[in-house]
């Protein structure tokens, strides 16, 4: 159980590196230090606390380094149950993020379940060698590499284009419209917090965008300052494109009117620009900035400022075009290539593992047995012998008396 949920919370983190940055983030704001620490070192520590925790649910798992691995659990879990407690009775963040979006849990649900893993830890600490191998020594070292490489890779992917598994209400499939509809009706959704405010007149337009029939772009960047600028040219093409095509075109942006002059300048931006929550633009796409692409008010497709699409994959309306469709790549075979690449491997080696495990076995108890078979009879002709020259000694002693007689 320990070692299940330390795999999950570690994994789920990686998976989402940026948004385990966030809420490092809003750790420090919540304890007056975040603007003592540089984001490149909450992002840092993000990919590596992610990879610790997924490591050692691991090492659990596969008894490795038994002795090192429970304390180091114990250790873990010593410093994380005080934490939550303070959370669940100050409660400066809504939720700890133990699990990043995909399990969302209270502050007195994540107190509860780290003094279950608390205890389940002192166990493990207690009886370490109780832990069974399922994998011997002598192979423990790929498990550890190739897990490591593994947890990274999926870290560094997510920085580079895009959360593999997203667990946010406005993944590829959401239906924003719908959504927005059952706000209004009164029903408590994340769509709650989502509008379009245009910065020309300060006119809200998030009802007419979300309704609005065929397809929308929609160019998101939290904060222009920090958005990266090395792919303007491919933005500004495909907002030529929607503009040939008739496609609305809008940029939402946290940033102010200073901020947005200056992307102006700096790119030649001639794309409409909507003011919008940041704490929601950041939820949306983890990317600064990210391209959306909605169809009849839904979802249909993602792309990260280093994947944009070019005019090679612009070539005719979007009606006529794969991009213009659902993307295909869903959850479950998304979740289907990490068993085939990660999981089946694993299992691959183990399973090798112990049959030559257990056919060494069976030659070493084959081996013992012939000895001792041997030894037995090598016992029975000791006996053996010995018995002919215990029944031979009174007849050679009798002959030598009537000699002498």
């Amino acid at each position: 159980m320990l070692a299940v949920t330390l795999i999950l919370s570690g994994f789920v983190k990686a998976v989402d590196p940026l948004g385990t940055q966030y809420k490092i983030t809003d750790y420090l704001q919540a304890v007056h230090l975040g603007a003592y620490v540089p984001d490149f070192l909450t992002l840092g520590v993000s990919v590596l606390l992610s990879a610790f925790e997924f490591m050692i649910g691991l090492c659990l798992l596969f008894a490795i380094q038994r002795r090192l691995t429970s304390t180091i659990a114990l250790l873990m879990m010593l410093v994380m149950t005080p934490l939550t407690l303070w959370l669940a009775i100050a409660n400066p963040v809504h939720d700890c993020g133990c699990f990043g979006d995909a399990v969302v849990l209270t502050n007195w649900q994540s107190f509860w379940k780290n003094v279950v893993l608390l205890a389940a830890a002192v166990m493990v600490s207690r009886w370490p060698l109780m832990m069974v191998r399922f994998i011997s020594k002598s192979n423990q070292w790929i498990v550890v590499n190739y897990s490591t490489i593994f947890i990274l890779l999926v870290s560094g992917l997510a920085l580079y284009d895009l959360p593999y598994f997203d667990f946010r209400p406005y993944h590829i499939g959401a239906d924003l419209k719908k959504g927005w509809q059952r706000v209004l009706e009164g029903e408590d959704l994340p769509y709650a917090d989502f509008f379009m405010q245009r910065m020309e007149d300060g006119e809200d337009i998030t009802e007419q965008v979300l309704t609005q029939k065929g397809y929308v772009f929609l160019l998101v960047a939290p904060y222009l300052e920090q958005a990266d600028d090395s792919q303007l040219d491919l933005i500004n093409q495909v907002y030529e494109y929607a503009e040939d095509n008739q496609y609305p075109f809008y940029c939402l942006t946290a940033s102010g009117e200073r901020a947005i002059g200056r992307w102006h300048d700096q790119t030649g931006a001639e794309y409409p620009f909507c003011q919008s929550d940041d704490v929601v633009l950041k939820t949306i796409i983890r990317s600064n900035p990210g391209l959306l692409l909605l169809k009849d008010g839904v979802i249909i497709r993602k792309w990260s400022h280093n994947r944009l699409p070019d005019e090679y994959q612009l070539s005719e309306p979007l009606e006529q075009l794969e991009i213009g469709k659902m993307s295909e790549n869903s959850m479950s075979r998304r979740t289907l290539y990490i068993f085939l690449w990660y999981i089946l491997p694993l299992m691959m080696l183990t399973l090798a593992d112990r049959l030559w495990a257990w056919s060494n076995w069976v030659r070493r108890r084959k081996y013992l047995r012939n000895i001792k078979l041997i030894k037995r009879k090598n016992n029975e002709k000791e006996n053996r012998s010995r018995q002919l020259e215990d029944e031979s000694e009174p007849a050679r002693g009798s002959g030598v008396g009537q000699g002498t007689e």
